[in-house]
């Protein structure tokens, strides 16, 4: 006796043991995919963001909105690649460099990485220290100590795996870009100053210097290296999935969703950081600081806003600073196979910023010096990465294709002279 498909169907409903038929693979496990570009994103919305945007914005209104907006595209594009380097290949972006460069070469580029890395800490630690002395009227000196050991205790979690971690830092991502969806709400957004900065300008040589702050302070160097970090060996079938074009497929897209939301979130954080100041703030109003930002906002739309903007930024320096402790590390490991204990690294990079906030210096300017230091060592990271992901030796099916090298090495063009034009100006006054 035969059965038809639907009796076979429904007797096999019956069964004590029947499980449903699966959801398709593909929409199964795309999600838990996501996370590693959001641990990347919240240094684009670091401190460093909060003193050139927000200066950007009170001295020159609406016009460096598009260095914004590019600088955003360009993070795109530089993520994307390097957590497909992370993918193809198994190996982070310092670990590559090693493995194909000459000795010298590998040196320069972990020393360059190091200056960074200390650069990226003095920008964060400042930052969290102001954040408490404008909450609670902490110290700086202890404030920069606390944001520290706050910092350590987040990187901590990654004892327990990636996602406690991932959790962790899109959770203080949400809450900075909460505090400026709702100051951003009170300031309201004048549609024609917008269309306007879209237009690429400048307004004479300080409002290029903040331009070049502004890109150091959102294509991140070290995170160029750290995202290609946290790819590799994060999905088991990476292997087994790559070496079929449906599975290159389904990791790529992966990748992309989550560089696309993350950067997303990141870029409209720091268009709201801009577009808040200026049209809250003029030239003339002093907002040379971020204490005096969080007055300007309590004078203009009153206390929740004031606290909103030290909550923010008290997030952007717990959480950028555990990345930036992770990304000495990666640098560390990959250039040089040398590991160090966290807690040395913590107190080696934590030293710089110490003694800013303990001799006195203005932190805004700190945090505004230490994004131009950045932007210098974007291309350092960035050449390598496009020579790498251009290789088929090396990536295979993932190579990039030849339009995405041309864009890259146009970026890459960009940032390198504007980066060599602010040397001039700033070396003949």
């Amino acid at each position: 006796m035969f059965l038809s498909k639907t009796e076979a169907a429904v007797l096999t409903s019956t069964l004590p043991h029947a499980r449903p038929p699966a959801p398709p693979q593909t929409k199964r496990r795309l999600w838990p995919m996501l996370g590693p570009a959001f641990v990347a994103a919240v240094a684009y919305v670091d401190p460093g963001n909060f003193a050139t945007n927000f200066t950007g914005g009170a001295s020159f209104g609406y016009t460096l909105l598009w260095v914004i907006v590019a600088a955003n595209l360009m993070a795109m594009l530089i993520q994307a690649l390097t957590a497909k380097l992370g993918l193809a290949t198994g190996r982070d972006l310092a670990t590559n460099c090693r493995e194909r460069l000459p000795r010298p070469v590998t040196w320069g580029l972990w020393a360059q990485a190091e200056a960074v890395a200390i650069a990226t800490d003095l920008a964060e630690i400042v930052g969290g220290a102001v954040a408490l002395n404008l909450l609670f009227g902490v110290p700086l000196p202890v404030g920069g100590l606390i944001t520290a050991v706050v910092a350590f205790v987040l990187l901590a979690a990654q004892s327990r795996g990636y996602r406690p971690f991932e959790r962790v830092i899109a959770g203080l991502l949400l809450v900075i870009g909460g505090g400026f969806a709702y100051t951003l709400i009170g300031s309201g957004v004048d549609p024609a100053g917008v269309a306007s900065g879209l237009v690429p300008s400048f307004s004479g040589s300080e409002s290029l210097l903040l331009a070049t702050g502004i890109l150091g302070a959102t294509v991140m160097p070290h995170v160029i290296y750290v995202h290609s970090a946290l790819t590799p060996g994060r999905y088991g079938d990476v292997v087994t999935e790559g070496r079929t074009q449906r599975g290159r497929g389904r990791l790529l897209r992966a990748q992309r969703i989550d560089v696309l939301v993350a950067m997303g979130l990141a870029g409209l954080v720091n268009a709201a950081m801009l577009i808040i100041a200026a049209q809250l703030f003029t030239a003339g109003d002093g907002i040379e600081s971020l204490e005096s930002v969080h007055a300007g906002l309590g004078d203009q739309l009153g206390g929740g806003a004031a606290l909103a903007f030290a909550v923010a930024l008290l997030a952007a320096g717990f959480a950028s600073s555990s990345v930036g402790t992770h990304a000495g590390q990666v640098v560390m490991a990959g250039f040089l196979r040398k590991h160090i204990p966290v807690l040395l690294r913590r107190l080696i990079t934590l030293a710089p910023a110490l003694l800013v906030l303990g001799l006195g210096g203005d932190p805004t300017t700190a945090l505004v010096w230490s994004q131009v230091v950045l932007c210098f060592g974007i291309p350092f990271a960035l050449v390598p990465l496009l020579w790498l992901t251009s290789r088929r030796d090396l990536m295979g099916a993932w190579v990039n294709r030849r339009r995405t090298t041309l864009v890259g090495s146009v970026v890459a063009t960009l940032i390198i002279s504007l980066n060599g034009y602010l040397l001039v100006d700033l070396v003949l006054g």
